[in-house]
């Protein structure tokens, strides 16, 4: 299900921006963007995500700006120390004369010898970590809030579309003892000329023994109850469950459509395909809305 979250935190020492995004997967999966070392602690934020979403495509762009402290620039002595040394001792076996201003100007860029600020290259310091955490939660808690409106509008769409196919499987209902009385009747009238034509008779319980076949075949009885019931289930499900009802629905639709592919192949009716052909086109509706349903 798509949705966009965001919040910010502004302080004396630090700013934090958050923008959540979702869009429709199968599947929950959580993508990490944005400042230094934030994308390296996926795994950990994406505990925080599956507390606000179970499915999904989910993108975070985290950024932060850090006002910075004196103790924050620090030079490693040492390692520039040690770089000097080296330096001043290839120049003097090469017979190199080099000032030393210029050597140190060039040491200062090695690695290690000026360190990033407040070494970011690793995790956060508690606090920044503590407080990136609640301005995602908050962006969350948003995303959440633009998330149960959709499907709210979603539910009423999914409703809408359990209408039609029950307005099309009541009227295939109705349609049922009308199918054998047709059937009898075409195939006496058939019967009937294909004999006068060859002065021949039939007996009447031969064709009551085909009528009853024929019945017999294309009972749906079965299947327009079984339907019926996934049809209450399905608007239980979306009235009223709260609990990942997503991959309920998606086994309601799967044996809904089973059961219409059965209806549509017993039936030998044309009135009757018509009514399967739009309910299976109903279907396919809700097959892809459920998808995005967590």
């Amino acid at each position: 299900m798509t949705g966009f979250g965001e919040a910010r935190y502004q302080g004396e020492e630090l700013s934090l921006s958050v923008e959540v995004r979702t869009v429709n997967n199968r599947y929950l999966k959580v993508s990490v963007r944005g400042s230094e070392p934030y994308p390296m602690l996926e795994p950990e934020l994406e505990k925080l995500v599956r507390k606000y979403v179970r499915r999904g495509t989910v993108t975070i762009h985290i950024r932060c700006e850090r006002q910075g402290r004196p103790s924050d620039f620090v030079l490693n002595t040492v390692a520039l120390r040690s770089y000097v040394e080296q330096v001043r001792a290839a120049c003097q076996e090469l017979g190199w004369q080099v000032p030393e201003a210029s050597i140190v100007s060039q040491v200062l860029s090695l690695p290690g010898v000026a360190p990033e600020p407040g070494g970011r290259s690793g995790r956060p310091p508690e606090a920044e970590s503590t407080q990136a955490e609640r301005t995602l939660e908050a962006a969350l808690k948003k995303l959440h809030a633009m998330r149960v409106l959709e499907g709210q509008a979603m539910a009423d769409e999914l409703l809408a579309h359990r209408q039609c196919v029950g307005e099309h499987l009541l009227a295939i209902e109705r349609m049922m003892p009308t199918v054998v009385t047709s059937f009898r009747q075409r195939l006496h009238e058939r019967v009937g000329q294909a004999l006068a034509e060859h002065n021949v008779t039939c007996r009447t319980e031969d064709l009551i023994r085909e009528v009853a076949v024929f019945a017999e075949r294309t009972d749906v009885s079965e299947e327009v109850m079984r339907l019926g019931s996934h049809l209450e289930q399905f608007e239980s499900v979306v009235q009223k469950e709260t609990d990942a009802p997503g991959r309920k629905l998606e086994f309601l639709v799967q044996e809904m459509g089973r059961e219409t592919n059965t209806i549509g192949s017993k039936a030998g009716d044309v009135s009757v395909s018509r009514h399967v052909v739009e309910i299976k086109a109903a279907l396919e509706k809700v097959r892809e809305l459920v998808q995005n349903v967590e």
